[in-house]
């Protein structure tokens, strides 16, 4: 089933992010693990015009022109001198959606998400999707449990007003 919670646990979900959530349970079938072994890319595809429907723009592919980059630092004349780049942003640059697949903790991918997200200008909330099931492991759970840590501990305090964890 579709698993989804919101960093911090004190605080309730906007009806925007409930919007984005609600994408990913009508694609629910199409994109479910351990079932579907898609690749991130592939899992963007299906969602992407969905999200878009709501007003979210979404990479299209690796190549140049195709991510989408999110800017970090500013130089002379206001140029951007550094920017990371997202799986998808809503339009108005609050929401950064990331999608991972096989990754998402063994490679701690999430980690970066939460650091890139951070960096990002204009950013208040990261979307992590990730799969509920990779070779036998929960990476839902796993991702989930290490959120809860960062904030019950609050020794580590994100920019971010919140990050949606969601496993499909």
């Amino acid at each position: 089933m579709l698993r989804y919670q919101l960093f911090p646990r004190s605080q309730g979900i906007s009806e925007q992010i409930q919007s984005v959530i609600e994408c990913f349970e009508r694609t629910y079938e199409q994109i479910k693990s351990p079932e579907n072994k898609l690749k991130s890319n592939e899992v963007l595809d299906v969602l992407r015009p969905h999200l878009e429907q709501i007003g979210f723009t979404i990479e299209t592919g690796k190549a140049k022109g195709q991510k989408i980059p999110v800017p970090v630092l500013f130089g002379l004349n206001n140029t951007v001198d550094q920017s990371f780049n997202a799986d998808g942003v809503s339009n108005d640059g609050k929401i950064v959606l990331e999608v991972e697949a096989g990754r998402a903790y063994a490679n701690f991918a999430f980690l970066k998400d939460v650091f890139q997200a951070s960096m990002m200008y204009g950013v208040e909330f990261l979307i992590l999707a990730v799969r509920n099931d990779y070779r036998g492991g929960d990476d839902f759970q796993k991702i989930y449990t290490f959120l809860e840590t960062l904030y019950i501990s609050s020794r580590l305090v994100l920019p971010l007003k919140g990050i949606i964890l969601i496993g499909y």
